[in-house]
């Protein structure tokens, strides 16, 4: 059954060609992690970053989502996280301005337009952030703003020229991989973007999982306990794709309607709602926050003792980390997602929920059910989340497995392999799996 699976899609010449472009441009991006930013010293910065990684701390997640380009100094050493955030904030603005909001309702030339305003933002954040991190790169081991118990020197020679050539390096890193994005997405197969944080967290996992092992045979790690680890996530991986594809179908009927002299019947069909509408974004902002004291009590003194007692209290961490993506899950959803336009959207097309008045009632009735769903959704992103640090705190070994990046990566994986099948489908192909497998489609539960 696999073995067809995967045949199935090498006998499409297009899609053939589109995995192909696919598999180098990521290939591409994965070489150049390997590229330093000049006036680093590598060694030093492995150094620094191996003591992180103990720790936590925002440059810990930061490297996640490079890739371990950070961790290298790379010339990608920002990865897409810029683009990311531009991204962000341009779907935040459009809350409050008039005008980019009109923008996205003009179809795909104002997707274009925001699109535009998108890079230019990725831009201005990446020098910024590259300023910062140069910076941040020359006090390393030169003063007790670096990290405390950290005494090698990362930048030999700080000088403006060592900051104008790390602005630059890293601008430019970031500027090729939004290419190598957007080039993905046009020609390849899958969302560009979110198939090179894919890569980046695929690539962090054979460390992890090469550290286990060796846990193994050092005897801190039990075989059995490994082996049941192994079968937990499997599980959890299962739990992760069932609720991703898991949606609320609200029922929406369309009176009848003449066009020219013709009377069409009513149609009767539905409004999708995900159960986890705010995607990987609340946990992202939770732990950007709760990672802050851990970076910034190094530089201010008064807020060591927020950061210790944070690092000194698991529970206490993981309690407000659980509260905070519960708070942002709410708070992405209502920014993102409008209950009046979509009311008022299906009274100008003529429809109606049965049993639900058009207009103010409707809206009422989807924040309604919008409001339980995310409070579910909310609540299934936190224990996913929650599970790394309670098994690294039950066992008292490491365990990367899980939170966001096992998130990022099945959510990636499902939409790769739904494009795939529509490209399947669309050539006569019964689907990834063949004429007998399943379908990849969206677990459903209809509004009465």
């Amino acid at each position: 059954m696999a073995l067809n699976a995967f045949a199935n899609i090498f006998r499409i010449a297009e899609l053939r060609n589109r995995l192909a472009y696919t598999l180098v441009l990521l290939a591409v991006y994965r070489l150049g992690i390997f590229i330093n930013t000049p006036g680093v010293d590598r060694a030093a910065m492995n150094a620094f970053m191996d003591a992180q990684k103990q720790s936590g701390g925002l440059v810990s997640l930061f490297n996640l989502f490079s890739g371990g380009a950070l961790e290298q100094m790379s010339i990608f050493g920002l990865g897409i996280m810029p683009y990311v955030s531009a991204s962000i904030i341009m779907q935040l603005l459009a809350v409050v301005i008039p005008s980019l909001e009109r923008l996205q309702k003009e179809g795909a030339a104002g997707r274009q337009k925001i699109n535009q305003y998108t890079r230019y933002g990725s831009i201005v954040l990446s020098v910024i952030q590259g300023i910062g991190i140069s910076r941040w790169l020359a006090s390393l081991g030169r003063s007790d703003a670096g990290q405390t118990g950290f005494n090698q020197i990362v930048v030999p020679d700080d000088s403006v020229w060592f900051t104008f050539m790390t602005v630059i390096s890293l601008t430019a890193g970031t500027a090729f991989i939004m290419w190598l994005g957007e080039r993905i997405t046009e020609r390849g197969i899958g969302n560009g973007i979110s198939l090179i944080i894919f890569a980046g967290i695929i690539a962090g996992l054979v460390p992890a999982s090469k550290q286990l092992f060796d846990l193994t045979s050092q005897g801190a790690l039990e075989p059995a306990m490994l082996v049941a680890l192994g079968v937990f996530m499997l599980v959890v991986i299962a739990v992760v794709v069932y609720v991703e594809r898991g949606m609320r179908r609200i029922p929406v009927q369309y009176a009848k309607r003449m066009a020219g002299r013709r009377m069409f019947a009513g149609q009767a069909t539905y409004f999708p709602m995900k159960v986890n509408s705010a995607g990987v974004i609340p946990p992202i902002f939770a732990g950007a926050l709760l990672s802050f004291p851990a970076t910034l009590g190094t530089w201010f003194p008064f807020l060591n003792t927020f950061r210790q007692g944070l690092e000194g209290n698991p529970w206490l961490y993981d309690g407000l980390f659980v509260l905070l993506i519960i708070f942002f899950a709410y708070f992405y959803t209502a920014l993102t997602f409008r209950p009046d336009d979509v009311a008022d959207n299906i009274k100008k097309q003529g429809g109606y929920i049965p049993g639900i008045r058009p207009g103010r009632q409707t809206a009422d009735f989807i924040e309604r059910v919008l409001n339980r769903i995310t409070f579910g959704g909310a609540v299934y992103l936190a224990i996913i989340c929650v599970i790394p640090s309670i098994i690294t705190n039950t066992l008292g070994v490491r365990f990367q497995f899980g939170g966001t990046a096992l998130l990022i990566v099945v959510g990636v994986a499902l939409d790769t392999v739904q494009q795939i099948e529509g490209h399947l489908i669309s050539r006569n192909y019964e689907g990834f799996a063949g004429p007998r497998g399943p379908r990849i489609r969206g677990r459903v539960r209809v509004a009465a």
